[in-house]
């Protein structure tokens, strides 16, 4: 029975970067199942079967996974136990005999990354490692399809990122890149890439695409970190949430985002976008 069952599962399936690698999946004919909180969202892809799973929940999350070869595990939404999911399902995984997991990771992962996130991506790496499981991990850098929402009504770009270089990349060259790895994910095995666009940008250079892009005005304006901190605090969000917001832009500023990778054109033959280019064509 279990050699019937697809052998690629796919988790956030209902989102945008996991239904993106989904559609690609299903157009190159490679069987897969999807998994996700509320299978209803799910993409309509004849054929394929769906769970319904969360990281957080074991019990379900075995039975959803066996006879899964290679599994897609894109990255929990924030939280602040986000870590603690990941791993259970990452326990999951490995009890269900998941050979093979490629985990959505963050540019710059570390225990003492500046970008207070990326110590959870760290984190679910190393319990990757740790359970023998075969991985490939896809450092992300941020997605150019977000940086438009950072800019307030007033049309300006606020943030501590000094002039510090930002090498964002389009969520749909990640997705091609994750299709190219799952098609032949053996030839990936122990790999780790950076995803990032074909050009490192300051926020004020940024602003200035905005607009082009736009037609509106948009600007940056160098907040402090203090000031940074007080008008997020604004939101009533926890203290976590507001210090990761806020340790985007620090993280800019350190420069751990600048980095620019070739692994997209080299992974998939293409060019990777830029963010100009990105937003004319939306």
């Amino acid at each position: 029975m279990a050699q019937e069952q697809p052998e690629v599962a796919v988790t956030g399936a209902t989102g945008a970067l996991g239904g993106a690698v989904a559609r690609l999946l299903a157009g190159a004919g490679i069987r897969q199942r999807l998994l996700a909180r509320h299978t209803a969202r799910l993409p309509e892809l004849t054929g394929t079967p769906s769970y319904a799973v969360s990281y957080s929940d074991r019990e379900h999350s075995v039975p959803a996974l066996q006879g899964v070869h290679t599994l897609f595990m894109v990255s929990a939404s924030e939280s602040i136990y986000r870590s603690r999911d990941q791993r259970t399902f990452v326990d999951a995984a490995v009890e269900a005999g998941v050979r093979h997991i490629v985990y959505t990771s963050f540019v710059g992962a570390a225990p003492a990354a500046v970008f207070t996130l990326a110590r959870d991506h760290w984190d679910t790496e190393e319990y990757i490692k740790s359970k023998g499981a075969e991985y490939t991990f896809l450092r992300d850098c941020l997605y150019q399809d977000v940086l438009p929402t950072f800019v307030g009504r007033d049309g300006v770009l606020r943030g501590p990122a000094g002039s510090g270089r930002v090498a964002a990349v389009a969520r749909a060259d990640v997705a091609r890149s994750a299709a190219r790895i799952l098609a032949d994910p053996q030839a990936h095995r122990g790999a780790v890439y950076n995803l990032t666009g074909p050009e490192a940008l300051s926020l004020a250079e940024i602003a200035g695409i905005l607009t082009r892009a736009t037609g509106s005005t948009v600007t940056y304006h160098n907040e402090t970190y203090e000031e940074a901190l007080a008008s997020r605090k604004m939101s009533g969000v926890a203290r976590w949430q507001v210090e990761a917001w806020v340790s985007t832009y620090t993280a800019i500023a350190s420069g751990q985002m600048a980095q620019v990778s070739s692994d997209v054109q080299d992974l998939t033959g293409q060019p990777a976008v830029g963010l100009e280019e990105y937003l004319l064509q939306r």
